[in-house]
């Protein structure tokens, strides 16, 4: 097999292997039509937006565990408006048997709604445990957060991996998303030298339109220059068009080096697009084995 040949397989075989998706509570009807196309036991993360509601977010969560995936509840932190809030939302999930993995998240909202400002703040009431969570994944930010500066989210990121390991909790990062593969890996190789070693998911947008795209990454904070853009096959000249992630894929794979980034997966933001990105993962694994 050639090099090329073989940096393919490995995207396919490697990278591809254990992909996770999100969705939204209301995205239950797009999760059923893409069912075919999900490989059975696929991690699904549910968000929890300012515009769902708790009956939305555990109908989503059964759903996804009843069509054969492994629903991962998001937890924001300053949407919850009190500690109630918050046993009430564990208490479904553990009721549903939904609760064994969930995702916590600072959240949108400038100002906490409840106690809670941050998602270190959920992990060290106990509570977790207490409803029978037994693996958190936590945020990662490669190209930084518009709204903190990087000495807080590296402390956070450190308070958080000792938090989750005194308690003790299993624990992964899931990325935000972005468009250049080096700082991406020069962020884990970071976080590596941090002496936190969870397993990471990088994530990556699924194929979705250019205009959608770029404003997810102004929404985000993500690097949009235009050679960056290039980089990854987008045309700031075609807003009209569409683009998936071969090209970071690809370039992921080349210049991942286990000894230094430790273990990878891919966690794919779907924007709506549950089949679209499945269907995609699909193909592309299988040309990559081809």
């Amino acid at each position: 097999m050639n090099p090329a040949s073989t940096m393919r397989a490995a995207v396919g075989t490697s990278l591809l292997d254990d992909f996770s998706l999100e969705m939204t509570g209301k995205d239950v009807p797009k999760l059923e039509e893409a069912r075919d196309s999900i490989p059975q036991g696929t991690r699904i993360n549910v968000t929890f937006l300012g515009n769902e509601n708790l009956r939305m977010r555990l109908e989503a969560a059964r759903a996804v565990k009843r069509l054969g995936f492994v629903p991962v509840p998001h937890i924001s932190a300053r949407r919850l408006g009190s500690r109630a809030d918050f046993e009430q939302f564990l208490a479904g999930l553990r009721e549903d048997g939904t609760s064994d993995n969930v995702f916590v998240v600072g959240g949108d909202p400038a100002h906490p709604e409840g106690p809670y400002a941050d998602s270190l703040s959920l992990i060290e009431t106990g509570l977790l445990q207490e409803y029978g969570v037994r693996h958190v994944s936590v945020s990662g930010y490669p190209e930084g957060h518009p709204a903190i500066d990087d000495g807080r989210l590296w402390s956070a990121l450190r308070d958080k991996h000792a938090s989750l390991a005194a308690q003790p909790l299993d624990g992964g990062i899931i990325t935000q998303f972005g468009f250049d593969v080096d700082p991406v890996l020069a962020w884990v190789e970071q976080v590596r030298g941090q002496g936190v070693e969870l397993p990471v998911r990088i994530g990556v947008p699924g194929p979705a339109g250019v205009r959608r795209l770029m404003s997810y990454a102004a929404r985000f904070g993500v690097g949009t220059s235009a050679s960056v853009v290039k980089k990854y096959g987008l045309s700031l000249s075609n807003l009209m068009g569409t683009a998936g992630p071969d090209r970071f894929l690809r370039d992921l794979a080349a210049a991942h080096d286990p000894g230094r980034h430790g273990e990878l997966k891919i966690h794919f933001y779907t924007f709506g697009g549950l089949k679209a990105t499945s269907d995609w993962a699909a193909r592309f694994r299988k040309d990559s084995l081809a």
